[in-house]
Order: structure tokens, then C-alpha cells, then sequence
């Protein structure tokens, strides 16, 4: 009896070992299955996500880009609302240059030049005023140009990813605006306008004549700008002798004698004036210079970019880049002032004039050409 016990009691233990042996071995199934499961959700959900943003011509300028897109996004929204803000601080600025000319400057011109110089003075300083003015309203009231909307029947080079609609030759879309413009030149927070087809004379000119007028604001008074600052720097060492003669006050001295608050303020003045007017032509001077180059190849600052990458994409293949929008120096400038005529250097350049652009900036031809060439519509 004792022997089959002990036979039933190890064939039971080893039951036991087998089955628990067995259920091991299942929960061992159960969690290699689990684990490869999870394993393939992972590779998938990689998969997808790989789909998603995978493009073949990704590199690692359009990787910064996307890094950067979040500082664009909040630039092109705070330009919105901070071009309100330039546009007041240049009519600030420009008001109070010209209140400062006709209260402290001009007064001294009419009093101690010869009436030769004080009819230049006044000829060319409203002539110049008047230029400023005009552009700089025009700039900032005149739309820059839009394609149309309506299916029409015009030569596209493309399809604007964000507008969804035909994009001529020439035409960007502006990020700050949410619009495409056409020949688009840049955003420009101190019109709080873009810089396109209908204006961009309007911009170079104003650009141009403010620099003259800073220019002449500056030399003329150059000579009133010296002694005004000895004036202050005089100003400032008598008020430090008056406060040492207050601390050491004794019945033999008598104070040292003080400028009025309206010496003070035309001395201050005219500092303001000339160091404003100053670095504005500095600044402005070299922005002006630069648009001027790209007026004489016929370009923008958009095309420059572009064509510095076509120049080099083709100089690598052997071959020589040739802007298809210049047509010659001189005629460069023709067509961006508009001129058809001699006289229109006057009328149309030296004088305040709100003739429309050469063309409709939806289709560009070789009309100002000197030698005949085809028409050219995307670069």
C-alpha cells in the first residue's frame, strides 16, 4: 500500500510539473505574441509617420526651415500690426524735420544769405518736400497688384501652393499680406505694403528723394550743427560751474550767467536735425543704392535670389545665365520710370506723376527691347 501511494504521490508531482510546465510555456506564447504585436504597431505607426513628412528632395535647408517656421509665422503676424506703428513714426519724424527747417533753419537763411542761395534754398527744399510727400503716399495708398481670380486666358509658369490659384511670371506670394503680388519685390514694414508692380516706382522714388533730402538737410546745416553742439557742451560745463558756486557760495562771486530754455531748445534742435538726418541718409542711402543696381539688371529682390541659384545650377553645366527681364541698362530704367519720351524724364521723373507701370504685369515682352527677342515668361 505504502509503494503504490509513493507511485501515485510522484506520478502526481510530476502531473503537477507538466502542467504547470504547460501553462508556462503558455503564458511564455502569450507574451512573445503580445510583444510582437506591440512590435508591429511600432513599426507601423513609424511607417506612417515616415509618410507623412517623407520627401525626396528634403535636405538640410528645408529641415532648418521647418525648425524655424514657428519664429516666420509670429514675424509675419507682428509685421502686420507693427507696419501701423512705422508708418506713424516716419510721418513723426519726417513732421518734425520739417517744423524744425521752417522754425529754426530757415529763419537764420533768410537773415544771412544772399537772395541767390535763399531762392535756391526755398526752390529746392519744397521742390524736394514736395517729392517725398507725393511718393510716400502714393507708396503706401497703391495696391502693388494682384493676379485675377477669374480663369482668364494668361500664360501661368505655376500653381501658388497657398492660394490655389495660376500664378504668372514674376509673381510671389507675400506671407505678411496672405496674397500672391505680382513682381513682387519685398514686404515693406515702413509702407505696410508690399513692393510690387503698381508701386515699386513709387517706393524707389520716395526712397531716392528722401535721401536727397537728408542729404541737403545735412550739409546745409552742417556749419549750425557745430555750434550748436560747442553751444551744449558750453552749456553743460557753465552748469556744473553754477552748482560748485552754489556749494561754495561766498558774497565775491557771482554766478556764472545761463542760457534760456529757448536757446537750449534750438541748440537741441538742430543736433536732433543733423544727427537724424544723417544716419537716415547712411541707412536709406545704401538701401537705395542697392535697389538701384537691381533696377539697372532688371531684377528684384526676390529674382535676385532666384537668379544667383539659376547662375550657379548653370555654371556648374558649362553654360552662361541670361536674365530674360533685362533689356539693357537704359532701358531698364525706361521701363521701371515709365518713360516714353525725353520730356517724361521730366514730367514723369522730376515731377510728381501717378502714370501706370509700363504693362500689366501679367505678361512681360521685349516692346522696350533695342534688338528683337521673344517673349520670355518665367525664368
Amino acid at each position: 500500500m505504502v509503494g503504490i501511494r509513493s507511485r501515485r504521490h510522484f506520478f502526481a508531482s510530476i502531473m503537477r510539473l507538466f502542467l504547470k510546465c504547460l501553462h508556462l510555456g503558455r503564458w511564455q506564447r502569450r507574451r512573445f505574441k503580445l510583444m510582437k504585436r506591440v512590435e508591429e504597431f511600432y513599426r507601423y505607426g513609424r511607417l506612417c509617420l515616415l509618410s507623412l513628412v517623407y520627401n525626396s528632395f528634403t535636405n538640410s535647408d528645408v529641415v532648418i526651415d521647418s525648425l524655424f517656421e514657428p519664429i516666420y509665422w509670429l514675424v509675419d503676424h507682428m509685421t502686420r500690426w507693427f507696419g501701423v506703428v512705422f508708418v506713424a513714426l516716419v510721418i513723426v519724424l519726417t513732421s518734425s524735420i520739417v517744423l524744425i527747417v521752417y522754425i529754426c533753419v530757415l529763419p537764420l537763411i533768410l537773415q544771412t544769405y544772399t537772395a541767390g542761395w535763399i531762392s535756391w534754398h526755398l526752390s529746392y527744399g519744397h521742390w524736394n518736400l514736395l517729392m517725398i510727400v507725393f511718393h510716400y503716399f502714393k507708396a503706401i495708398t497703391t495696391d502693388p497688384g494682384y493676379p485675377p481670380k477669374a480663369k482668364l486666358d494668361i500664360p501661368t509658369v505655376s500653381i501658388c501652393r497657398k492660394c490655389i490659384f495660376p500664378k504668372p511670371a514674376r509673381t510671389h506670394h507675400c506671407s505678411i499680406c496672405n496674397r500672391c503680388i505680382l513682381k513682387m519685390d519685398h514686404h515693406c514694414p515702413w509702407l505696410n505694403n508690399c513692393v510690387g508692380h503698381n508701386n515699386h516706382r513709387y517706393f524707389f522714388s520716395f526712397c531716392l528723394f528722401m535721401t536727397m533730402g537728408c542729404i541737403y538737410c545735412s550739409i546745409s546745416s552742417r556749419e549750425m550743427f557745430r555750434e550748436a553742439y560747442l553751444a551744449i557742451e558750453k552749456m553743460k560745463l557753465l552748469e556744473k560751474e553754477r552748482l560748485q558756486f552754489t556749494v561754495n557760495q561766498t558774497y565775491y562771486q557771482t554766478p556764472a550767467p545761463t542760457f534760456s530754455f529757448r536757446e537750449k531748445m534750438f541748440h537741441k534742435c538742430i543736433v536732433y536735425l543733423w544727427l537724424l538726418c544723417s544716419s537716415v541718409a547712411v541707412a536709406l542711402g545704401a538701401l537705395t543704392l542697392w535697389h538701384a543696381v537691381l533696377i539697372t539688371r532688371g531684377e528684384t529682390s526676390v529674382e535676385r535670389h532666384i537668379n544667383k541659384k539659376e547662375r550657379r545650377r548653370l555654371q556648374k553645366k558649362g553654360k552662361v545665365f541670361r536674365n530674360p527681364y533685362s533689356y539693357g541698362r537704359c532701358n531698364n530704367w525706361r521701363i521701371f520710370f515709365g518713360v516714353e519720351t525725353r520730356l517724361h524724364w521730366i514730367t514723369r521723373v522730376l515731377l510728381p506723376s501717378s502714370h501706370l507701370p509700363h504693362g500689366d504685369g501679367l505678361i512681360w515682352n521685349a516692346s522696350y527691347a533695342t534688338e528683337s527677342r521673344p517673349t520670355v515668361l518665367a525664368i
